[in-house]
């Protein structure tokens, strides 16, 4: 006979359905690791099932060490907001961004081997769907290790639907505790948040997407009626303007429209003694 008991003992295992539960352990003979296995392997089947259903909304979060040397961002999504807002799903989140932090995994793949206990990340997140009844997916993971001398920092911009992982490189170990470059640096990721550059500098940017960009430009300008002559000495402007706009180091500061980010770096260095140098950074825009 399967008693409330036995149904409440597994569903505060697994955090299924009451009524999967009891299905369960219909099946099973009231056998309680058999039906958790057997809740596990529908959870997964579930999944896939669920697989080709946008998730677009969840959860971007990051976790940057004590010293300030190693740090990761990582985005977990869902299909609607009234989940990522829960507690559950949010617990969850941090759940995986805590185990993330403690492992050295380097990209998304090792990430999804990284064990959460008794299974990995990937089969723990497939079988979260059972609870959660959504398509669920750990789209994004960056881990950064600084360089001697560097800086890791992150911003989540409130609910956690935009962040911002970014490496800054010193000269002097005593400039990362100063409070004029920890002010810079929370404005240089309030920035990225806000101006989502395309990349550090031009060398960043690839050729296919200056080509298109200039495509664009010559036809406008063709359409027009501009001669072929002029509209290439016009084109060096139009794409000069369209690094300005997407370069990180060359766009406008966001709190100073007169300043460019590059002259922000050598003007606070100068202020501390230090060459500072941004070495990287990356932006998750949730869904993205």
């Amino acid at each position: 006979m399967i008693t409330a008991a036995i149904v409440k003992e597994l569903r505060d295992k697994t955090n299924a359905g009451m009524m999967d539960c009891k299905k369960v352990l219909t099946e099973t003979n009231g056998d309680i690791e058999a039906s958790i296995k057997l809740l596990r392997e529908r959870g997964i089947a579930k999944a896939g099932a669920k697989a080709d259903r946008a998730a677009n909304e969840g959860v971007i979060t990051a976790r940057v060490n004590a010293a300030a040397t190693a740090g990761i961002l990582l985005e977990v999504n869902c299909e609607t907001d009234f989940v990522s807002k829960n507690d559950n799903f949010q617990a969850f989140v941090a759940k995986i961004a805590d185990t993330l932090a403690a492992t050295n995994a380097v990209d998304h793949a090792a990430a999804l081997v990284v064990s959460m206990g008794e299974y990995n990340l990937e089969d723990t997140v497939k079988s979260k769907v059972l609870e959660v009844g959504e398509n669920l997916q750990f789209r994004k993971y960056v881990r950064y290790d600084a360089a001697p001398g560097g800086v890791v920092a992150a911003y989540i911009h409130p609910p956690g639907k935009v962040g911002v992982l970014i490496e800054v490189g010193t000269t002097k170990p005593e400039t990362a505790g100063t409070d004029s470059f920890k002010e810079l640096i929370k404005d240089l990721t309030l920035h990225i948040a806000a101006c989502a550059p395309k990349g550090l500098s031009r060398d960043d940017i690839p050729q296919s997407v200056v080509d298109t960009e200039l495509d664009i430009f010559r036809a406008r300008l063709a359409a027009e009626g501009k001669p072929a002559n002029i509209i290439e000495n016009i084109l060096k402007g139009q794409i000069g303007k369209f690094f300005a706009e997407s370069c990180f180091l060359e766009q406008a500061f966001v709190k100073d429209s007169d300043i460019k980010v590059a002259s922000l770096l050598e003007a606070k260095g100068k202020e501390l003694g230090d060459t500072l140098t941004v070495t990287r950074f990356v932006r998750f825009g949730l869904g993205e």
